[in-house]
């Protein structure tokens, strides 16, 4: 930024200068880190939620932001702790209860589900009722209700080896692991996704490598600039011919190297090369891919690219975007090494 030197004639009100500057600079920062990662964003464009309305405010997992679920849905299966027995003040404890029951080494998960009453008018005597589940299939959940007449609010739980999906490329499959006790609403989607026959229309369309900036740890090399390139592949992960509702936004913890998240409400997303703590707290992460696949995600970013211009910042634009496709998981891969604790 460039200053001008000060003139003394108005040195009595250097000091709200500073302080309207600060402000201004603040304010800057978050709307490139928006424009950098959206290329369809402008003033007048009310579908990308501005930074604005996250500033300040701390996503991180110290509040256990980490510990969520949907509101307004029950979800079924084989009770393990039975709720009229079970009772807390929150769902966070609700939830924590059922993580407890999934922090081991030694198979799946005996909790993988959990569901609370916490409406005191809607639950009645059930009000704080804690119940833990087991479900046949976690990426599949079995559904008993769902809508604004239902007082429950459930949440999902996935441990060591589960909840992971194959995002396939023709360049290799990238395995992510999901966060749905971070972003269960982004997850559900995801869900919703891997039960199409078709994800026509999701791709991979930005390509930028690491560079200069970021060494292979995707640690930021001191005196370096933050881009461009920014260190980031971005797609898009909406199937044409299905409806796309906005996800709202949740935890925001730090990009780290592997962070999948999204920009602004969705359904753009980026994959992260780097450790990006200059972006605060600014993106809903909900999920990261597996440390050995990340090799997959640096040879796209290496493919061929052509400039262009996204409001006033330059990016580098795939010359043919990847297609994708979401899928199951073929089989389980046991003890994963994901690059964020969801807990």
């Amino acid at each position: 930024m460039v200053r001008r030197p000060n003139d003394p004639e108005h040195s009595r009100f250097a000091s709200l200068v500073l302080l309207l500057v600060a402000l201004f600079s603040c304010l800057l920062v978050y709307a490139v880190v928006s424009t950098l990662l959206n290329p369809t964003v402008n003033p007048q464009d009310s579908s990308f939620e501005s930074l604005e309305s996250v500033a300040g405010i701390d996503f991180g997992e110290k509040k256990g932001e980490c510990c969520r679920g949907i509101e307004n849905l029950e979800l079924w299966g084989a009770a393990v702790k039975w709720g009229s027995d079970f009772k807390f003040n929150s769902s966070v404890e609700c939830c924590q209860a059922c993580k407890a029951m999934c922090s081991g080494n030694d198979g799946p998960c005996l909790c993988d589900t959990w569901v609370f009453c916490g409406n005191k008018d809607a639950c009645g005597s059930r009000f704080g009722e804690c119940w833990l589940k087991k479900q046949k299939d976690t990426l599949s959940p079995d559904r008993q209700e769902a809508g604004q007449t239902v007082s429950w609010t459930s949440g999902i739980v996935f441990g060591k080896g589960e909840g992971i999906v194959e995002m396939e490329t023709e360049y290799g499959t990238l395995h992510i692991k999901l966060f749905p006790d971070c972003a269960p609403y982004s997850v559900t989607y995801i869900l919703e996704l891997l039960t199409l026959r078709h994800c026509a229309g999701c791709q991979i369309y930005r390509a930028e490598s690491r560079g200069q900036s970021w060494d292979p740890q995707g640690n930021h090399i001191k005196d370096a600039s933050y881009g461009p390139p920014f260190a980031l592949i971005q797609g898009i992960l909406e199937a044409q011919g299905t409806p796309f509702k906005k996800i709202p936004m949740e935890a925001c913890p730090t990009i780290r190297r592997g962070s999948v998240a999204w920009i602004g409400s969705g359904p753009e997303f980026f994959i992260s090369l780097a450790n990006h703590e200059e972006w605060k707290n600014s993106y809903t992460i909900f999920g990261s891919v597996l440390s050995e696949d990340m090799e997959i995600a640096e040879k796209i970013a290496q493919l061929p690219t052509k400039s262009d211009v996204w409001n006033n910042i330059n990016v580098s634009v795939l010359q043919r975007p990847i297609p994708l496709v979401m899928r199951r998981m073929k089989k389980s891969l046991g003890d994963v090494n994901t690059n964020m604790k969801s807990e």
